[in-house]
This record gives structure tokens, C-alpha cells and sequence, in this order.
């Protein structure tokens, strides 16, 4: 049986706050899907790459070393100092939320392993031997990390309304490119929405999906494709037994490239159908994270 993944708490440097996330599960064949064979190696593995074959000491910009694997923020730049072990440095975390450590007895020896606490994957270990303030040193794997400079952010997002936000998710939480996912309300006019407000119909929300992915393996048209293949676009106000304004069709666009995308995507598929398509497409507004009970809510509910 599969494992449901869990809800966990990480430290988000761009947003400068503590986040609620899922914990991100797939197999070792999935795994070897998406990474380098070397990337694999190490990350799933645990093997350890060749010393003195990781650049990162040659960078100087500012910036953010990332999980390889699901990109949660493992690093800062400025914490990185030259060891002469062979391998990238750093006297610590960005945050003690984003790692977890366990005690590694694999050669004769106990010494404490790194790994990424959202989705496992083995960095390195940890030595009391670095330098101030800590005194400690992360020897950390290259190829388990991603540097992201500073001002700079890989994943891109996108909005979707589709009827239930519960079941929009559920579907795009299975993506294999989607980071994160949370249910929310978007396109009102009420500050600080609740759920049992929206469900009133008077504050001009709709329920929505906000969704983090990589756009180096998804694109936003493929995540648009999905949005038409989970929903009926015809139907206004409305998706199956769920009637009223917050489950209208919609697409919030983030630049001018997404809502081209949208447009010309939009026309593709009014050739599908004999009525027309009433799916709005508008800029995006402010997103209102749904009350936590609503977050995964399927997931949540196959724990019970």
C-alpha cells in the first residue's frame, strides 16, 4: 500500500516564514526517473561523490542551496566556507525545520548523517570540527544540491479554479513537476475570506488551487491541459452537484506569457466542445489560503 504523505512544517527564504508543505514520497525507480544517474546515486542511494569535483567553492554570488530533489532551501550562500575536505561546506542549515539527521553506523564508525526532511534525501554528514559561530561542518554532497542566486527563483506558479477545490488538488498534487499545492480562495473582494464566508456567495471568491512547480519538468501549458481534462468548462458557476460562483471555471495568470498561453489554450479546446467555454481568465489577485482542515483534504480523510 502506498504511503500518504504527511503534512510537515520547513522554513521558506523566499517568503521569510515558516510553511506548511507535504512530505514528498516516490520510489527509487521514480526517483531515477527525474535525477542524474549521479544525482541518484547520492540522493537515494546514499553513495558519496568524488572529492574535489563540485564547483560550488567558485561561485561568490549570494544565494540559496537548494535540495536537488524538491528544492526546499537547505543553505545560505554566506554560511559556505572552504574545509580543504574535498566536498561543499557549510557551518549550518538555513534552517534546523529543513534537515533531520540520523546516526549512520555504515562504515565501522557513528557519524550523523544529513538528509532533507521533506523528501529524505541523504546530503552528507555533519562534523563538530567547523568554524564559528557553530562549530560545525556540513559536508555535503555537490550533486545533492541546486545553487539558486539570489533574486532569482526556479519555480513559477499558477491558479486554477475548477469546481471543489478539494478535488482540483487532489489532481494536481499527482503531478510529477508539482512542488506544492494549497486550497484557497482568489478574484473576491472580502479581505481574509473564511470557507463559510465564500460558501455565502456574497464575497466574489472563487475556490482555487495555488500551485509551485518546476518549470524544467512541467510546463504551464501541460499544467493547463490537466485543468481542462478534470473539469466540465462549459458549465457556469457550477461543476456536477456543486452550484454557485466560487466553483466557476477560472484561470489566474501571473505575467503575460501565462495568459497567452491561457488564451490560446482556451481556443484550442472550444473546438471540443458544442457549447461555448465560459472559463474566465483574469490576472491574478491576492491568494487566501484555505483554514487548514482543507488543505489535502482527501489525503487526510484515507488517514482515518
Amino acid at each position: 500500500m502506498a504511503r500518504t504523505p504527511e503534512n510537515i512544517q520547513i522554513y521558506d527564504a523566499r517568503l521569510d516564514k515558516v510553511v506548511v508543505v507535504n512530505k514528498i514520497i516516490k520510489s527509487d525507480k521514480e526517483w531515477k526517473k527525474i535525477l542524474t544517474p549521479e544525482q541518484y546515486e547520492v540522493t537515494t542511494r546514499k553513495g558519496t561523490e568524488r572529492p574535489f569535483t563540485c564547483t560550488f567553492e567558485e561561485i561568490k554570488e549570494d544565494g540559496i542551496y537548494e535540495c536537488v530533489r524538491c528544492g526546499t532551501d537547505l543553505f545560505r550562500a554566506e554560511t559556505k566556507f572552504k574545509s580543504g575536505t574535498g566536498w561543499p561546506s557549510y557551518y549550518e542549515p538555513i534552517s534546523e525545520l529543513n534537515i533531520r539527521t540520523e546516526s549512520d553506523y555504515s562504515l565501522g564508525m557513528v557519524r550523523t548523517e544529513v538528509l532533507c526532511a521533506r523528501c529524505d534525501a541523504h546530503l552528507g554528514h555533519v562534523f563538530d570540527d567547523g568554524p564559528p559561530p557553530t562549530g560545525k561542518r556540513y559536508c555535503i554532497n555537490g550533486v545533492a544540491l541546486r545553487f539558486v542566486k539570489k533574486g532569482e527563483d526556479k519555480l513559477e506558479q499558477a491558479t486554477f479554479g475548477a469546481g471543489c477545490f478539494w478535488h482540483v488538488e487532489e489532481e494536481f498534487s499527482k503531478v510529477n513537476g508539482v512542488v506544492d499545492t494549497a486550497v484557497g480562495f482568489a478574484g473576491g473582494t472580502v479581505p481574509e475570506p473564511s470557507y463559510e464566508r465564500v460558501c455565502r456567495g456574497d464575497t466574489g471568491h472563487a475556490e482555487v488551487v495555488h500551485i509551485k512547480f518546476d518549470p524544467k519538468i512541467i510546463t504551464y501549458e501541460k499544467l493547463l491541459d490537466i485543468f481542462w481534462s478534470i473539469h466540465d468548462p462549459t458549465q457556469l458557476n457550477r461543476q456536477g452537484p456543486d452550484i454557485g460562483e466560487q466553483y466557476r471555471s477560472v484561470i489566474f495568470y501571473y505575467d503575460d506569457e501565462q495568459k497567452a498561453a491561457a488564451l490560446k489554450s482556451k481556443k484550442e479546446q472550444s473546438k471540443k466542445y458544442k457549447k461555448p467555454i465560459v472559463t474566465q481568465i483574469e490576472p491574478a489577485s491576492k491568494f487566501f489560503r484555505a483554514e487548514e482542515y482543507h488543505q489535502r483534504y482527501f489525503e487526510k480523510q484515507k488517514r482515518r
